[in-house]
């Protein structure tokens, strides 16, 4: 992706995150040189890979297949193998209508996705087959607000605005909005996005970029190279 590209979606999904109300914390406004200066005033930011992040699944079609996220909060690795402290994410992501977040799964995290506002949240959802991979056949059971639903393999479910999904390791999904944009909360278990995902097809969980102007803000994807 073409920088000049990220820093426009970057600003938009700003403004749509804030039709809803929703404020980013501070440290989203950072300019790149900025965090350089606070390097080590930020390390949690940067460790934990708060922030920005925008991705076309290293397929150059963000249109169709891509997504808007940032992290607000993470916990830390160690604290979740000790099984106490910081065991929790957050994040707020935007899935534009018809653009496709792709089939996947996680390892470790579960998470509930929820329909923080706009369109209709589609999720195709699987159960995963003894060797890690989906299952054609199986049933799918996913709690949804505290009610249990089941779906046949590869079954689309509808999140309205409100509306929440508890997704557990092996539990397969791939999602878009249905009808227009959607604003997407994420509450989670700790969030590694370099390890944590498992896709179906081969893909790359991040872009890479073209530097055609300067980076509004960094993405986390960034923090490497830059700081």
């Amino acid at each position: 992706m073409k920088r000049s590209r990220v820093n426009e979606i970057i600003r938009q999904g700003d403004d749509f995150i804030r039709s809803f109300g929703y404020v980013m914390p501070p440290f989203a406004y950072l300019s790149p040189s900025e965090m350089k200066a606070r390097r080590d005033d930020l390390s949690a930011i940067v460790e934990r890979r708060l922030g920005w992040d925008v991705t076309d699944y290293g397929k150059g079609d963000y249109d169709r297949l891509g997504l808007f996220l940032f992290t607000v909060r993470n916990g830390a690795h160690a604290d979740l193998q000790a099984g106490r402290g910081m065991l929790y994410a957050e994040k707020i992501m935007i899935s534009r209508h018809d653009q496709i977040s792709p089939m996947h799964r996680h390892i470790v995290k579960s998470e509930d996705i929820i329909n923080r506002g706009g369109a209709t949240l589609a999720l195709e959802l699987f159960e995963s087959a003894p060797d890690g991979s989906v299952d054609e056949a199986a049933d799918v059971t996913v709690v949804t607000d505290g009610i249990t639903r089941k779906l046949p393999a590869g079954g689309v479910l509808k999140l309205s605005p409100g509306e929440s999904v508890t997704l557990l390791p092996g539990n397969w999904h791939a999602f878009w909005g249905e009808g227009g944009d959607v604003l997407i909360g994420e509450v989670s278990t700790v969030n590694d996005d370099l390890t944590d995902n498992i896709f179906r097809e081969p893909i790359g969980r991040f872009s890479e970029i073209e530097e055609d102007e300067d980076p509004l803000h960094l993405l986390v994807s960034d923090y490497d190279k830059w700081l």
